[in-house]
């Protein structure tokens, strides 16, 4: 388990193509704002925004905050691992706090309530459905970022080392923007 005093950096999953929403979302405003804000305001000391489609153009939409670094996942269009493995390769500090771009309106709360439990790996669940964001101990970042390919991500390697979900349903609904909400 992390210590109380660990320090957090926030990594913000934002290299997609978005092809189902029909556009990159780093590029939706505020989206990367927001984001960037959520992990701040969560106890993040630093947040890495990982780009890729469109990298160019979102840059511009990068905020402009020392403590925020922008860095492009080159196989990006390879899929979520590789996003994530760029995120861990740039990560510092004792435990980095996973998220993704398209969750608009996800509460600092959340974060608050991850942090709240023990453990070294950390997942929001919303009504027992498994989302983000998502604590990862430093220990598992160079473990973790060897099985990731393609499209997959986390997921698998988490449930294999023993992640404590965290129920959140009561402060968010937790779901992306390629999420029907009916």
């Amino acid at each position: 388990m992390p210590p109380s005093d660990a320090s957090l950096c926030g990594i913000v999953l934002a290299a997609g193509a978005g092809t189902r929403r029909g556009g990159p979302k780093a590029l939706v405003v505020p989206w990367l704002a927001d984001a960037t804000r959520l992990l701040l305001d969560g106890g993040c000391e630093r947040v890495v925004l990982v780009l890729g489609a469109a990298a160019q153009e979102a840059r511009a939409l990068v905020p402009d905050d020392e403590r925020v670094t922008a860095v492009v996942a080159e196989r990006w269009a390879d899929g979520l691992g590789e996003s994530l493995r760029t995120g861990l390769a740039h990560a510092t500090g004792d435990v980095a706090v996973v998220t993704l771009v398209d969750l608009p309106g996800t509460p600092s709360s959340v974060i608050t309530r991850l942090l709240a439990r023990t453990g070294d790996l950390r997942q929001a669940v919303y009504d027992g459905r498994p989302g983000h964001p998502v604590l990862i101990g430093a220990d598992h970042w160079a473990p973790l970022a060897a099985t990731l390919h393609g499209d997959r991500g986390a997921r698998a390697y988490l449930v294999q080392h023993g992640v404590v979900e965290v129920e959140c349903g009561d402060l968010h609904d937790g779901l992306d923007e390629d999420v029907s909400r009916t």
